[in-house]
């Protein structure tokens, strides 16, 4: 039988607000499992101060407190940020904290293990938490510049430069793994007739409710991003020419079914497509050429339609 338990930490006021079972309370608390809670607090504060990279704050708090507490799992969210992180595997038996500080949400933990977490324990968490506090503000800070410097102002999609750290990290891993990847770049049909039509502010919402069409066809852990002005591009990972083919495709009729207005007015927009996939020790711009390649082809073909080599 699986339990959970809801707590918030509010450490403005450094009172915790527990939503326990009564029975908790009124059984008396085992020995704690951590034998020297400060040398583990200040161990852990030393640690966290190391990095401003969020996931590898949570993973070294993680590593801490699975050693001592037998914890499955740790997952980190902010709705938000739309930020969600996993360390371990989810477990049976769950205790949730909400994080605020200076009325500031700072996001959600819930660590799960097979095993009931008891009250002493809880308390060790908590207190744990707190040396977590600011390195976990300071990360989420810094993923906040980050994402506020690799994305494009307008579209909140990834700008170029995301993009090209995108592919020195996912074309070597690729390559390195044998696991196939696949490119996909989008041109938005006749796109300047709808900026002469009703000026650049007409255009940009266009753009905005293209790439929001797009990111509702694709996966979390797919990576968008506007390549030029109408045009975008997609990195898909674990995915050959086929599946990738498929996924252009999906996107090619959901934007020319998707309904939008500019003015009162019903605006029909569509997209052409290239797809191509990595081939055996080919580098990201030849991988870009050969993609670019197939829209133009797409393009040669009369447009909205999906060319893949």
């Amino acid at each position: 039988m699986s339990s959970t338990l809801g707590n918030t930490i509010d450490f403005d006021s450094a009172r915790l607000k527990l939503g326990l079972p009564s029975a908790v309370h009124r059984v008396a608390a085992p020995r704690p499992r951590i034998t020297d809670l400060p040398a583990l607090q200040q161990r852990l504060a030393q640690m966290l101060q190391t990095s401003l990279e969020l996931d590898r704050v949570l993973s070294m708090f993680f590593a801490q407190l699975a050693e001592h507490m037998a914890l499955d799992e740790l997952r980190f969210t902010h709705a938000a940020h739309n930020i969600l992180l996993q360390n371990g595997k989810a477990a049976t038996h769950r205790c949730n904290y909400r994080i605020t500080h200076a009325g500031e949400y700072l996001g959600d933990i819930q660590f799960s293990r097979s095993k009931r977490f008891d009250g002493a324990e809880l308390a060790q968490i908590e207190s744990l938490m707190g040396i977590l506090l600011y390195p976990l503000r300071n990360a989420l800070l810094y993923h906040q510049a980050m994402q506020r410097a690799l994305s494009d102002s307008l579209t909140g999609a990834g700008n170029r430069f995301a993009l090209r750290h995108a592919m020195e990290r996912e074309i070597p891993a690729a390559a390195g793994h044998a696991r196939p990847l696949a490119m996909i770049i989008m041109d938005i049909d006749h796109f300047k007739a709808i900026n002469d039509r009703y000026g650049h502010a007409g255009g940009d919402l266009a753009l905005k409710a293209v790439v929001e069409c797009m990111h509702g066809c694709l996966r979390s852990v797919d990576n968008l991003f506007r390549f030029g002005g109408e045009e975008f591009l997609v990195i898909l990972g674990d995915t050959d020419c086929s599946a990738a083919a498929q996924v252009a495709e999906r996107i090619r009729l959901a934007i020319e079914a998707m309904h939008f207005e500019i003015k009162d007015e019903r605006l029909r927009m569509t997209i052409s497509a290239g797809v191509a996939m990595l081939r055996e020790n080919e580098s990201g711009e030849a991988l870009l050429d050969r993609c670019d390649q197939q829209l133009y082809r797409a393009k040669q073909n009369g447009r909205n339609c999906v060319v893949c080599c």
